[in-house]
C-alpha cells in the first residue's frame, strides 16, 4: 500500500513562517513520501526477482530508513504545529511530568532550545522512554540516526536549514522562537497521554 502525502496547507499564514518557506518545506516532505514508495517498490521487485542478496537490494534497504523517517518526522513536525500555537494546559499530565522531571516547564524549554541551537543539522525531539516513562530531549543528526530504541516521540523541531534559512538566514534562535509560538501543545499532550497506556 503506497503512502500518501498529507496536506498541511492549514499552516499557511502561521506567524513567523512565510508561505514561501512552508510551501518549500511541504514540497520537500512530499519528496520523502514519493521516495519512500519508490524504495519499497524497488526492494519488493528485487526480492521477487530473487535478488534479495544483492548489493542493490542491501543499499536500497538501508536507504529506506532515511526516506521513511524523513517522511514520518515531517508529519510529526507539521502535526505538532498550529497557526498561532496552542498553550500547554498547566494541569495536564504532561505539564506535571515536565515539571517533575525538569524542575519547571521553563527549565525544560531552556534545555530543549539549547539542543536545537547546537551546531549541525538535524532534529530536536522530546521523547519518552516506554520502559521507565522518563522524558529526554534528544538530538537526531540524520533522519535515521539518534532515535532512542522504543522511545515515544512527543515533540519534534526540524533544525535542518531548509526549515528556517529562507526566513531567518543563519539566525536559528529566531526560528526556534517562532517555532515555540507555533507549537500545538494539545497534540503533544495527546501523544503523551496515548504513550502512557503503552509499555515494553
Amino acid at each position: 500500500m503506497a503512502y500518501q502525502a498529507r496536506n498541511y496547507d492549514h499552516l499557511l499564514g502561521t506567524p513567523g513562517f512565510s508561505d514561501a518557506l512552508l510551501k518549500n518545506h511541504f514540497t520537500l516532505y512530499q519528496g520523502y513520501v514519493t521516495n519512500t514508495n519508490k524504495v519499497l517498490d524497488e526492494t519488493a521487485a528485487l526480492a521477487a526477482d530473487g535478488k534479495a542478496g544483492t548489493p542493490s537490494f542491501a543499499e536500497m534497504t538501508r536507504r529506506l530508513g532515511w526516506e521513511w523517517n524523513g517522511m514520518r518526522l515531517h508529519e510529526y513536525y507539521f502535526g505538532n504545529m498550529a497557526k498561532g500555537g496552542k498553550a500547554l494546559d498547566a494541569g495536564s499530565k504532561l505539564a506535571q511530568k515536565i515539571a517533575a522531571e525538569f524542575g519547571s516547564h521553563d527549565a525544560w524549554e531552556k534545555r530543549f532550545r539549547a539542543v536545537g541551537a547546537m551546531r549541525g543539522i538535524g532534529w530536536t525531539a522530546l521523547y519518552q522512554d516506554a520502559a521507565t516513562g522518563q522524558l529526554m530531549n534528544m538530538w537526531i543528526g540524520e533522519h535515521d540516526g539518534g532515535h532512542p530504541a522504543g522511545g515515544t516521540l512527543l515533540l519534534i523541531m526540524d533544525v535542518f536549514e531548509h526549515a528556517f534559512m529562507l526566513d531567518y538566514g543563519l539566525k536559528r534562535a529566531d526560528y526556534i522562537e517562532a517555532f515555540f509560538k507555533a507549537i500545538d501543545w494539545s497534540v503533544v499532550a495527546s501523544r503523551f497521554d496515548k504513550a502512557a497506556t503503552l509499555s515494553l
